[in-house]
């Protein structure tokens, strides 16, 4: 019987034929964690005594929720995540390198693996064909001293994807539209495997985004196939032999088959305070934004500083609304850097600050007064996320993001593009 991908890559790893349903014991490929979740993951580490780390070159400890940090206790916390790294021998990346997320695609996951991670978004690593997904700290304490985890392989939801983007349609406003149509709970533990040829145009960058928000649809996984695109981002990041095609069956089983068109889609908006609360831009345009932030582990990479600069270029930020920009890693920031990506944003009125999550958690870096409004290219806009209960987020795309910034106000991004 044929596999779709969470079938074929659980198989490949237990070494077994499964199918939905079934529970495995997998072999981990790599397991990180950050410093939001991960001082409470090695805290019951130590408190269970497991004492020995499986495979430390895999296991990688993350700084980058607060970076840098802004209050003592999370200081401490980092001072707590740096000692075990060393004691461990585990890899530390520390403040200033850039988003777990982010790192993992550039460095780590491969086609085929099984990665974890003691947070939510791990699932961004499916974009080159990895099932990664991400566990509680107690889960990820385990994982880390044995190497392997259980899982109950996920039934699967086929997302067929054809036609093109039109002019200022990306693939934010794909996954929004997606999450809008099954809900926030539509795939709950589900694999949403995405297909068809608008997959096969798309970058790799586009592909991490949509991965990155399958866990807002309840996913435990999103995959893509392993093909010339992904080929070509490992190859960009060094990484080329580290690549195997890997595809669905044609004759998989799904549990259902969801169909979009591309080219019917338009710049589509999450408002507050739920992911799939979703409208069209001309439903929500004119609504009244005092910061717009650009970044984190969704929308903060090359493409999505190049789309906004490209936007901003030659103008200003309206005077009554902020832009705050956050760079996914210090390989994008050097590269926004060189392209002149960097330059053009500041001259439009943007603070550029440290690659991390920033104001995304609502630690600090933009966190929002009483009942502001902010338009954000993050993947979550619930209550509170950003720091303030009473303040209202809206997620877009980093064209919707850019044209809103100039005109103080949710604006269409297919009028400046």
């Amino acid at each position: 019987m044929g596999k779709t991908l969470a079938e074929k890559i659980l198989s490949t790893k237990s070494r077994k034929d499964v199918s939905a349903g079934d529970i495995v014991i997998a072999p981990l490929d790599l397991v990180f964690m950050q410093d939001s979740t991960g001082p409470l993951t090695l805290r019951q580490f130590n408190e269970a005594n497991l004492n020995t780390i499986h495979n430390p070159e895999r296991t990688i400890l993350f700084i980058d929720h607060s970076v840098p940090s802004p209050a003592r206790e999370l200081s401490n916390d980092h001072k707590f995540l740096r000692s075990f790294a060393k004691e461990k021998g585990v890899v530390l990346s520390d403040s200033g390198e850039g988003v777990g997320h982010q790192i993992v695609a550039e460095s780590f996951a491969k086609p085929g693996d099984v990665v974890v991670g003691a947070d939510s978004h791990t699932v961004t690593a499916g974009a080159l064909g990895a099932f990664a997904t991400g566990m509680g700290s107690t889960d990820v304490a385990i994982a880390i001293a044995l190497g392997k985890t259980w899982l109950r392989v996920p039934e699967t939801i086929k997302v067929v994807v054809n036609g093109r983007f039109a002019k200022g349609v990306y693939a934010k406003d794909l996954i929004l539209h997606l999450i809008g149509q099954i809900g926030a709970d539509g795939a709950t533990y589900k694999a949403l495997e995405f297909s068809g040829e608008t997959v096969g145009m798309i970058t790799m960058s586009e592909r991490l985004t949509i991965a990155n928000m399958a866990v807002e649809a309840g996913a435990k996984v999103g995959l893509f196939p392993a093909d010339s695109v992904t080929q070509s981002y490992l190859e960009s990041q060094g990484r080329g032999k580290q690549y195997i095609a890997l595809h669905p069956d044609a004759d998989a089983t799904y549990e259902s088959i969801i169909e979009i068109n591309a080219a019917q889609l338009e710049p589509t908006v999450a408002k507050p305070h739920t992911v799939d609360n979703t409208a069209t831009i001309k439903e929500v345009e004119g609504t009244r934004i005092e910061q717009v932030f650009i970044g984190t582990c969704t929308n903060g990479r090359l493409d999505d500083l190049r789309i906004a600069a490209d936007i901003l270029k030659g103008k200003k930020r309206h005077p009554r609304t902020r832009l705050v920009v956050a760079p996914a890693s210090k390989k994008v920031l050097l590269a926004a850097l060189a392209e002149g990506y960097i330059t053009t944003l500041v001259e439009a009125g943007a603070t550029i600050i440290p690659p991390g999550c920033a104001a995304c958690l609502g630690v600090h870096q933009g966190v929002l007064g009483d009942r502001e409004t902010c338009l954000s290219t993050a993947n979550r806009n619930f209550k509170g996320r950003m720091g303030n209960p009473t303040a209202f987020i809206y997620l877009a795309s980093p064209a919707t993001a850019a044209t809103t910034a100039i005109r103080g106000k949710i604006s269409d991004p297919r009028e400046v593009v």
